[in-house]
């Protein structure tokens, strides 16, 4: 993926701008965690609900069982699909050969629309041009933005992750760190390599990169602090979603580490840390927004012919920086399970 330039910023602000135009407040409702597969409604959503022949849409992402990230997700997906009289299907796997068999149920049952994520594109590559091959309209969302085009996705929702990451290594150098770690929980996901990536393009410290297993928060524990324990010139941990965050706070007062802990992603939880200063700042890619757009533009798309950012460019829902100086804002919403 490119790094960030004047003139691409200037390509891509009228696209944020379009964002927030299209994006509503509405009342969030309770997500659950969840299995491989299944329907979810929206019976708490406040807002009106569309007129138009019910359409049936399918969400299937690559989430891990327990991440409580997706939740935020499935909410706005959840709260868009009832406004718009959508009957939402949402089906899971971190495996990429299982999620493509998730998208290939999709396409048999004759959905509407499909919104994906594409943590690993190039396994999804087939599947997605046989939804094409289907007339199935095919949206992407939170990972693979630097490949929805190439897959032939309608539209895409998400942050650069190499934007983001470059956004935090510059932060890094504002608060004088020298020796960052930064961790990776699932190997071989595009965005989280594009993260690490943008934050050692402009750090000017040095960068190591700690892979873990996301999936055993136990193991993710004891390898973090093994490496503080390790090494003692650590004085940043980058983890790369909330829980992880959380985890490594845990770490840094085993290995006794004067480091300190940025992340990518919030929760509740997360917010609460960064007021309580055990979590320095997060960088927000607002999921709650990238499920809500991305179930509304496949309404929009089959009822009214619109393409959010002209079929060109992404839609960008972040990055933002959450710190103590704007936390109180956020963590009412945070809490709501909307941000």
């Amino acid at each position: 993926m490119d790094s960030s330039s004047p003139s691409r910023s200037s390509r891509i602000a009228p696209v944020v701008a379009l964002a927030a135009a299209v994006a509503l407040t509405l009342a969030g409702c309770s997500s659950s965690s969840g299995g491989k597969k299944s329907e979810e409604s929206a019976d708490g959503a406040s807002a009106g609900k569309a007129s138009t022949p019910q359409m049936t849409v399918a969400l299937v992402t690559h989430q891990s069982p327990g991440d409580t990230f997706w939740d935020i997700v499935r909410k706005g997906a959840e709260a868009a699909a009832a406004k718009d009289n959508v009957k939402l299907v949402y089906s899971a796997d971190p495996n990429a050969g299982n999620q493509a068999n998730l998208i290939q149920n999709a396409i048999d049952q004759k959905v509407d629309g499909i919104a994906v994520t594409l943590a690993k594109p190039d396994a999804l590559k087939d599947v997605i041009a046989k939804a094409k091959t289907a007339k199935i309209p095919v949206v992407g969302l939170n990972s693979g933005v630097s490949e929805w085009k190439n897959l032939g996705l309608m539209e895409f929702f998400g942050q650069d992750e190499t934007v983001a990451g470059e956004a935090l290594g510059n932060r890094l150098n504002s608060e004088g760190a020298k020796k960052a770690v930064c961790v990776i929980q699932e190997q071989g996901n595009i965005g989280l390599t594009q993260r690490c990536a943008g934050v050692k393009n402009t750090f000017s410290g040095t960068t190591e990169t700690l892979y873990v297993n996301g999936t055993d928060m136990p193991s993710v524990k004891s390898t973090i602090t093994a490496k503080l324990s390790q090494d003692k010139a650590i004085d940043y941990v980058v983890t790369l979603g909330a829980p992880f965050a959380l985890t490594a706070v845990q770490s840094k007062a085993d290995a006794s580490s004067k480091a300190k802990i940025a992340t990518f992603d919030l929760n509740k939880d997360l917010t609460s840390a960064i007021d309580q200063g055990t979590i320095e700042f997060a960088v927000d890619q607002q999921p709650y927004l990238q499920g809500y757009l991305a179930i509304d533009s496949l309404w929009l798309y089959k009822n009214n012919g619109n393409y959010m950012g002209g079929g060109e460019q992404p839609v960008l829902t972040g990055p933002a920086f959450v710190d103590k100086t704007n936390v109180d804002a956020v963590a009412s919403f945070a809490a709501k399970g909307t941000r």
